[in-house]
């Protein structure tokens, strides 16, 4: 994340869902993203699950993620501003989320890396 707490605040947020739950940890996360992009501060909130690779005649090495491909999810956050932010993480829906998830995934908690464009 930059210095300028003005600007956008850019991050990615990963977990790895237990076997077997894979599919209430996909409802639940729709569930909030439909709420998340109400956000006025929100510019971007896009779930993504990690998916098999292509398989292609001429295929360039692929490694593998740190999870079988369905398990793994990944959310790219963008907020207007660290303000946005800050309103997003005191949403009254976060926390039921949070406590939601926690029993159906291997981490602790979503995993989150901040990110900011190269150009």
């Amino acid at each position: 994340m930059t210095e300028d707490a003005s600007g956008p605040v850019q991050l990615v947020a990963e977990f790895t869902a237990l076997p077997g739950r894979e599919e209430e940890v996909e409802r639940l996360l729709l569930a909030l993203t439909a709420q998340v992009r109400r956000e006025p501060g929100c510019l971007d909130f896009t779930p993504l699950r990690v998916a098999t690779a292509p398989v292609l005649e001429a295929r360039p090495t692929v490694v593998a993620g740190p999870a079988p491909a369905g398990r793994r999810f990944v959310v790219t956050e963008t907020y207007r501003d660290a303000a946005a932010f800050a309103a997003h993480l005191a949403a009254p829906y976060g926390a039921p989320f949070n406590a939601a998830l926690g029993p159906l995934i291997e981490e602790d908690g979503s995993q989150l890396t901040f990110v900011e464009p190269l150009a």
